[in-house]
C-alpha cells in the first residue's frame, strides 16, 4: 500500500470526529461502557446505571470518536488526559496505577513540566469492529502476528485502520496541545505491534499487573516524526485535517457545559482545545 492509498482508503471508510458536544461525549462513554463494563468487566456495573463509563479525568481530557462511514456507526474512541487545571500537580492515571514501577531516570515528575505531557487512555473498539482472529478478546484490536521488521505493505490486506487511526488521533491532539510527549499503559506486545508502523514507544516502567500485564510507555514528539513509517505520514496529515477542518471541530465540549446537562457525571471546569 502506498502512502496515498492508505490515507485514501481510510478517508473512504472512516472519519475522526472530535467529541465536541455533550452528545458526542455520551457516544464515547457508551462505547467505553460496552467494552470496559459489559465485555471485559473491568469496571463495576453498579457505578454506571445510565450505561456510560466515565471518571474524573474526563473533565480534563480531550476525546475523539472514529466514525465508520459505510454503517454510520462509531467504531471506537480514545482520549488524551491532560494536566488538571484545578489541581496542576495531580497525578495522571498511569502514575497512580504504576508509579512505583516507573524508572526515575526516564520519568521524574519534579523535572518534567506537567503541562507538557499527557496520557493516551480509554481506547476502546466495540466487539463488532474486532472481527479478525484473536481480536475479540482484546479491546484495542491490533493485528496478530505482526513482525517488527515488516512494513505496512506486508499488512495491506489486514491493516488495522481503527486502532492506528485512534492512536494517530490522540497524537494529533497532543501535537496541537503543544505537548512534548505522551504516556500510555499497554501490554508490551501491543507496543511491538505499534512499532511495525513506526509508532515507537519507549518502555519507562517495569511490568505491573493491571487488567493483565502492562507497562508504562512514552513517545515523544520527536520520536513520532522520526520513526513514523512514510506510508503513515499522509494518514497522520489526513487525520489532522479531519480534526481541524472547521472551527466547530476544533472545539471540544466544555465540561462545565456538560455538567449543566449531566450533573451526575462530572464536576465543572476545564478548557477548550
Amino acid at each position: 500500500m502506498a502512502a496515498q492509498s492508505i490515507a485514501r482508503v481510510f478517508e473512504d471508510y472512516f472519519r475522526v470526529v472530535p467529541a465536541s458536544t455533550p452528545e458526542l461525549l455520551d457516544e464515547a462513554y457508551r462505547i467505553r461502557y460496552r467494552v470496559y463494563v459489559d465485555e471485559f468487566g473491568w469496571e463495576p456495573r453498579e457505578r454506571f446505571p445510565d450505561g456510560r463509563e466515565y471518571d474524573a479525568c474526563d473533565r480534563h481530557a480531550r476525546h475523539c470518536l472514529l466514525l465508520h462511514r459505510p454503517s454510520g456507526r462509531f467504531a471506537g474512541c480514545v482520549r488524551l488526559v491532560l494536566q488538571n487545571p484545578e489541581d496542576p500537580q495531580a497525578p495522571l492515571p498511569f502514575e497512580r496505577h504504576a508509579g512505583a514501577a516507573l524508572d526515575p531516570a526516564v520519568f521524574d515528575p519534579a523535572r518534567l513540566p506537567r503541562h507538557r505531557f499527557g496520557e493516551v487512555s480509554r481506547l476502546a473498539v466495540p466487539a463488532e469492529f474486532r472481527r479478525r482472529r484473536g481480536e475479540r478478546h482484546n479491546p484495542v484490536a491490533l493485528i496478530a502476528g505482526a513482525h517488527p521488521h515488516e512494513g505496512v505493505a506486508e499488512h495491506r490486506h489486514r491493516f488495522p485502520f481503527i486502532p492506528v487511526g485512534l492512536y494517530l488521533a490522540a497524537a494529533t491532539i497532543g501535537l496541537e496541545e503543544g505537548l512534548d510527549c505522551v504516556f500510555a499503559m499497554m501490554e508490551p506486545r501491543l507496543m511491538r505491534h505499534l512499532k511495525v508502523f513506526g509508532i515507537t514507544f519507549r518502555q519507562v516502567s517495569e511490568p505491573v499487573e493491571f487488567r493483565g500485564v502492562r507497562a508504562v510507555f512514552q513517545i515523544t514528539r520527536d520520536d513520532l516524526f522520526r520513526h513514523l513509517r512514510p506510508e503513515l505520514h499522509a494518514l497522520l496529515a489526513l487525520i489532522r485535517g479531519q480534526i481541524l477542518e472547521t472551527p466547530a471541530a476544533r472545539r471540544f465540549a466544555s465540561p462545565a457545559a456538560y455538567e449543566r446537562d449531566h450533573p451526575r457525571h462530572l464536576e465543572a471546569g476545564s478548557r477548550h482545545w
